[in-house]
């Protein structure tokens, strides 16, 4: 199975004036220019994923809408796991339980720092480490899992930053 991984795009910094949640703060206008044009270079390199989970915070929403949109991925389901504060073991579970109800060879996950990055070290290396990888907006991943999905069983194929992504042609 491949997990797609993608952070999402710049988003306007804390107001509590403007989003008294922090879960309602959106995307900021070059964050959306940005992001679609990130998407049209992910959808260039690579087949869309069968699935798409997504955090419920507006910013994630709206970046995997612009993937939707743009690269031409399935729509996003709310996955509550992907929200900030999840533990890397918990979220894997979620994506274990997800599958088996749903199984698929490509799934996509649209989130938050530093939970991206955590989820990524327990799958490489079945450590939770907390600055392992850092994944800049909207910057993406592919990991490979050969056999059961499990921590520490992926394979990194590839990390790309925004800008590689908006240069694809």
């Amino acid at each position: 199975m491949d997990l797609l991984i993608v952070r999402h795009a710049i988003a306007f910094s804390p107001n509590p004036r403007r989003w008294p949640e922090d879960r309602e703060r959106p995307l900021t206008p070059e964050g959306v220019v940005r992001a679609r044009r990130a998407a049209k270079g992910l959808g260039r390199i690579v087949d869309p994923p069968e699935r798409v989970l997504t955090s419920p915070l507006a910013r994630a929403v709206e970046t995997a809408a612009i993937l939707t949109a743009c690269a031409g991925w399935p729509e996003a389901s709310l996955c509550a796991a992907l929200a900030p504060g999840v533990s890397p073991e918990t979220l894997l579970e979620v994506l274990l339980e997800a599958l088996r109800a749903e199984p698929c060879r490509r799934v996509a996950i649209v989130g938050h720092q530093p939970g991206l990055g955590r989820l990524m070290a327990h799958c490489l290396a079945g450590a939770a480490r907390p600055d392992a990888f850092q994944l800049k907006k909207p910057g993406a991943a592919l990991l490979a899992f050969t056999g059961a999905v499990r921590a520490g069983g992926a394979t990194l194929c590839w990390l790309l930053p925004p800008g590689v992504l908006r240069a694809v042609r």
